[in-house]
């Protein structure tokens, strides 16, 4: 497991995926959600990693236009790592410090990454993919790359992106409601994350890493009231 942290560390500075200092959070987090969720919950954190990479990088000359912010040429800041990861990261450490809640938070994990996974797949890939947009409060058209605007090309990747954690999820820890729960729960994060865009940061009263933190809490919150709804 070191070595795969390690590596990761070294890819993502070398590569400029992430700066310094968001590299060494990301290791942090990463050895407190595989101390809480072994290597199924790793691969969730890699995967979102490497998807959302991916999907930042790919026809970026197409995306510049609408610059939205994700990144700089040296990489994805501490803060944009937390607000993605932290969600993840917090229920990972309540599972260290209190084991008997694992199988309530575990799922938990799942959804957050479900929901950062989403989020950053329907935002980077629907402004390439997307041939309609609309603002997602008054369902009227708007303008592609704003706070707020979706369409329905990107959310269905979006979508895909939560099917693809909770896939993981079940290869993991089994098959069952809980992998349906993921992928609800991260459509729904990802859901709030426009919507925050469009009522609260596009209007400048909270920042993208605001939104991105915001979305991933809300989609572990809804998992564990799913998971209390129906045990």
């Amino acid at each position: 497991m070191p070595i795969i942290i390690v590596f990761g560390m070294a890819y993502s500075i070398l590569a400029r995926k992430l700066t310094v200092s968001a590299a060494f959070t990301g290791a942090l987090l990463a050895i407190i959600i595989f101390s809480a969720a072994g290597y199924t919950g790793l691969a969730m954190m890699t995967t979102f990693f490497i998807l959302g990479s991916a999907a930042t990088s790919w026809q970026k000359h197409q995306k510049m236009v609408f610059d939205s912010g994700e990144g700089t040429e040296k990489g994805r800041s501490m803060l944009q790592v937390l607000a993605n990861a932290g969600t993840a990261g917090l229920a990972g450490l309540v599972v260290i410090l209190c084991p008997r809640l694992a199988h309530l938070l575990l799922p938990a994990v799942a959804a957050a990454f479900a929901s950062a996974t989403a989020d950053t797949l329907s935002s980077e890939l629907g402004m390439v993919y997307g041939r309609k947009f609309f603002n997602i409060i008054s369902f009227k058209p708007d303008t592609c790359g704003k706070d707020g605007v979706i369409s329905l090309e990107g959310t269905l990747i979006g979508i895909l992106g939560s099917c693809i954690i909770a896939g993981i999820y079940a290869l993991g820890w089994g098959w069952g409601i809980s992998v349906l729960f993921i992928v609800l729960s991260g459509t729904i994060g990802n859901m709030t994350d426009s919507v925050l865009g469009a009522l609260l940061e596009r209007k400048g009263l909270i920042g993208n890493n605001a939104v991105n933190f915001l979305n991933t809490l809300l989609a572990a919150g809804v998992m564990l009231a799913l998971e209390g709804i129906f045990d």
